[in-house]
């Protein structure tokens, strides 16, 4: 039986407005998924995995969340350990910018958190990225992140940048999975530079792993 014309306008206006508000609510859930993983990747704390929430206390949580420290095994950059996200508080306003990582599929790799010259990666738990997998250390290190060090070591060395200012980096590792990269000292152009080439470093990873 066909509708007569006035119920056929309400049926596609109503069809509209559930097509405006599906649309709504994905970009919703997109932004609570990178919320959540941002949250997931803060817990990578050995003997705080992902999912193990009785450890969390119940909900009148305190501004500043400190996390237990972990005996970790570091390949560093400087003679300074390095100081991760997950050994120090932090409060929402600790992270100044957030970039999710993901690949041509939109397969999540990494979530990159930018604060004040300092990058913090942080590479998806679920994909266990091995630091002997190509071409992480031949690409990433060598390349792009000894590269970059070796350039402000010679600025340096000729009094043309401050100690303090140079870039640095620390690759966080346990039983040779990368848990964390920190990164000091990064400029704007760097950070785009440093962004593309880690994510095109950890697709290919994936890639390798995958086969």
């Amino acid at each position: 039986m066909a509708l007569d014309p006035e119920k056929m306008k309400t049926l596609i206006a109503f069809k509209k407005r559930l097509e405006t508000q599906l649309e709504t609510l994905n970009i919703e859930i997109k932004e609570v998924q990178i919320a959540l993983d941002i949250v997931n990747s803060m817990l990578l704390e050995k003997g705080f995995k992902r999912g193990n929430l009785k450890e969390i206390p119940p909900p009148d949580l305190p501004k500043e969340v400190l996390l237990p420290k972990q005996e970790q095994n570091y390949q560093t950059s400087s003679d300074t350990q390095p100081t991760s996200i997950f050994t120090t508080a932090v409060t929402p306003h600790d992270i100044e910018n957030v970039f999710p990582l993901k690949t041509m599929n939109d397969e999540s790799l990494a979530l990159i958190c930018f604060d004040k010259g300092v990058m913090h990666v942080l590479p998806d738990e679920s994909k266990q990225f091995k630091a002997n997998t190509p071409p992480f250390q031949n690409f990433l290190v060598e390349k792009v992140l000894a590269k970059m060090k070796e350039k402000d070591v010679e600025l340096v060395n000729s009094q043309q940048l401050e100690a303090n200012k140079a870039f640095t980096y620390d690759i966080v590792k346990e039983d040779n999975s990368i848990r964390e990269i920190i990164i000091h000292n990064v400029d704007d152009e760097r950070l785009k530079e440093l962004k593309s080439s880690i994510r095109w470093t950890l697709e290919k990873m994936y890639d390798k792993m995958k086969n």
